[in-house]
């Protein structure tokens, strides 16, 4: 362990610090007090010491989000500099073994006729797990929608179509008469479909949804930002370390909780248009009120997968947690 006052490195069993004398227990009992204190950082500063554990953390340039190796805690650069995550948690690694998403990854890629021993035929250049930084921004959307009516308008269309027809058929000439109907009665039908007179039935939607919206902390992932995929966050425990499989990579984040609850809004706006239209035709007119409200940082365990096949790339990021496929690229 580390002195939380100086960052000495300390004998696990210490009672006292080696170096400044501060009493170890007291600190223990005081833990929560030192990890929410903020931790101001001067400008281009290499180093600093973990505000819960006293251990030293080495920012890599743009890194806003790190996470402890020691103790675990997640830190974030703000505008006030270095401060602890309130609520941080983490998503148990249900899939630790490759040969299992082996498995998930060829059943996705043989899937299809055009698709059959595909993953057979691809060289594996990538088969890696880390945990991945997510900023879960609680949102609540409300779109309003104006659409047309479409019982109303197919039916108003079928009589003017009828109407029309009989007009034509009572104008169309026999022998020795101008045939006027075709081209004038289509010409009529089609401005009384379009023209700037015709008003429509209209009808009024709300689509109402809530999300717990995952945004990647990380710049270097946003061709993987999950669109529409929802973690199993039921399954979420407090952070810790000693959960986590030897070996397993913690990556840092890049991306601010500001920033993240921007993404957040503009995704979820993105989102609610979409299902709108998936759900009402000849839409007219669309609003959306996005609210947003707390934030926490999540770390999935994320199994990153690339293949090549026939100089064609195939990118794969499965859920580590659930087995579910995030996001794939080149299929």
């Amino acid at each position: 362990m580390f002195c939380p006052k100086c960052g000495a490195e300390l004998p696990d069993n210490a009672d006292y610090c080696m170096k400044c004398g501060t009493h170890i227990a007291d600190s223990k009992i005081n833990k929560d007090v030192i990890s929410t204190k903020p931790v101001l950082a001067a400008n281009g500063v290499a180093s600093l010491n973990c505000p819960s554990c006293g251990a030293p953390i080495a920012p890599k340039f743009g890194e806003m989000v790190i996470t402890c190796e020691y103790c675990g805690s997640a830190i974030t650069l703000g505008n006030e500099g270095w401060t602890s995550i309130k609520k941080q948690t983490m998503l148990p690694v249900n899939y630790p073994d490759a040969d299992r998403i082996r498995s998930k990854v060829t059943e996705l890629m043989d899937q299809g006729l055009l698709h059959r021993h595909l993953q057979e035929s691809s060289t594996l250049e990538e088969l890696n797990l880390s945990l991945v930084p997510y900023w879960i921004v609680s949102v609540s959307a409300r779109t309003s929608v104006i659409a047309s009516d479409v019982a109303v308008e197919a039916g108003q269309i079928a009589t003017t179509a009828a109407l029309f027809g009989l007009m034509g058929a009572g104008m169309g000439g026999g022998r020795g008469r101008a045939n006027i109907s075709g081209p004038l009665v289509a010409g009529a039908m089609m401005g009384s479909m379009m023209g700037p007179g015709r008003g429509g039935s209209k009808k009024t939607f709300e689509v109402d949804n809530n999300y717990n919206f995952p945004i990647v902390a990380l710049k270097g992932m946003t061709e993987h930002q999950p669109r529409d995929y929802q973690f199993r966050l039921e399954e979420r425990t407090f952070f810790d370390v000693s959960k986590l499989p030897k070996g397993i990579k913690i990556l840092n984040g890049d991306v601010g909780e500001e920033v993240a609850r921007y993404q957040a809004k503009t995704l979820v706006t993105q989102l609610q248009s979409d299902k709108a239209h998936a759900e009402h035709h000849m839409i007219q007119q669309l609003h959306t009120d996005v609210d947003v409200s707390e934030t926490e940082l999540l770390h999935v365990p994320i199994w990153f997968a690339r293949y090549v096949h026939k100089e064609r790339k195939i990118a794969l990021v499965i859920d580590g947690n659930s087995g579910g496929v995030i996001n794939s690229i080149g299929l």
